[in-house]
Formats: structure tokens, C-alpha cells, sequence
């Protein structure tokens, strides 16, 4: 939704309910873990009000344990949240257990996939950073790639595996394409057939500098 026109939220809201997206996928910025400020539980509660499909709120905030009750109350169906957002990552996952919300866990760039070993048994998703958190439209980190499929070997398998902000399509010189509906970056010698995120068909796709 970080995508969405916060002058008409509620037909950008009306318009993911009409899509043949699965669910509505939610940004949380403090300034303070990531240096974005996106928006807070006024807006979300605005959105959870027309939702119609599961709410997965990622939450880019430190300290994070103090919020998850709120949110999971406001209509976040999974929380997602990152392995450096607190202390204690074992007991933040055990906090949205208890608050009735999925667990999910985003690995960032730098943030090796052993880091949720321990912690498989408990969450329900896995969200592979392809970009430091914070800012949408940036470059595809491809040494991600691996990270995608450590978690399609062995024991991960059980797992929903996310990757935020992109994916790779094989390709001999990559273009980079953007979604001029939702922003979605993909990587590919063309755009795929319709988009990951929101559906719509490969012509909304055009290319992209993401050079900065």
C-alpha cells in the first residue's frame, strides 16, 4: 500500500479487493530503523476498513515488541518484522503469536538466512530483503538470490518465502521494469505477462533507471 494515493486510499483499497492479489502487504517506517517515515496506525486502521483480503504489515520500527499488540488489534492478519528490531527476536515472534497475528521474519541484505534457523518452527513467512529496508525503487541486490533459495532446501520448504522489492527473470542483459501502478521492480530482458503484485498485464510495465 506504500504505493497507493493517500488522497483516495479507500478506491486504491477497493481496487486491490477487486484484484486477484492475495493480500494487501502494509509498510511501517519510524525514521528511526529505516530512515523513512511512512505512516502509522491511523492510516492502517483506514485501510483495515475497507480490506477485504488478508493484512500483512511489515514493521520497519525499533523498538517493535510495543507495538505489535496495537497492530495486531488495528487488523494485521501477519506481522512481519526484522531480526535487529529488538532484543530478542525469539520472544517478539512469541509476542504476535500470542496476539493472534502470523509470524513473519524479513531478512535484511546484510542479514545472514541462519539468522531464523532456530526460529522455523514458529513463523509462518519469510520476507528476503532485495534492497536495504526503507525506500521503494531502489536496486536489485542479486547476492540475495542465494538467500531465496536456502530457503527452498530441506526443512525450509515448509516455509512461505517472500521476496520484497523485486524478482529475477533469467535474462542475458537485464532491464530493469517498474509497475506504473504499484511500483512493483522486476528484472528481465521484458516484463512479465502480468504483474506479481498487483495483476495487471505487462503493458502497464516501462523501463526503469534505477541507477542512483
Amino acid at each position: 500500500m506504500l504505493a497507493a494515493d493517500f488522497g483516495n486510499l479507500q478506491r486504491d483499497t477497493e481496487m486491490v479487493n477487486q484484484s486477484e492479489a492475495d493480500w494487501f502487504h502494509v509498510d511501517i517506517m519510524d525514521g528511526v530503523f529505516v530512515p523513512n517515515i511512512s505512516f502509522g496506525m491511523p492510516v492502517m486502521k483506514a485501510i483495515t476498513k475497507h480490506c477485504k483480503k488478508v493484512m500483512d504489515v511489515h514493521l520497519m520500527i525499533s523498538p517493535v515488541d510495543p507495538y505489535i499488540e496495537a497492530f495486531a488489534k488495528a487488523g494485521a492478519d501477519v506481522i512481519t518484522t526484522h531480526v535487529e528490531a529488538g532484543p530478542h527476536i525469539h520472544r517478539t515472534v512469541q509476542a504476535i503469536r500470542a496476539a493472534g497475528a502470523k509470524a513473519g521474519v524479513a531478512l535484511n541484505p546484510g542479514t545472514p538466512a541462519s539468522a531464523v534457523e532456530y526460529l522455523l518452527d514458529m513463523v509462518d513467512l519469510v520476507c528476503v530483503m532485495t534492497v536495504n529496508p526503507g525506500f521503494g525503487g531502489q536496486k536489485f541486490i542479486h547476492s540475495q538470490i542465494a538467500k531465496v533459495e536456502a530457503h527452498h532446501r530441506d526443512r525450509y520448504l515448509a516455509l512461505l518465502s517472500m521476496v520484497e522489492n523485486g524478482t529475477v527473470f533469467k535474462r542475458e542483459q537485464p532491464i530493469t521494469w517498474k509497475c506504473s501502478i504499484c511500483g512493483y521492480i522486476v528484472e528481465g530482458t521484458e516484463p512479465p505477462p502480468k504483474c506479481p503484485s498487483c495483476k495487471h498485464p505487462k503493458e502497464f510495465y516501462e523501463p526503469a533507471n534505477m541507477d542512483f
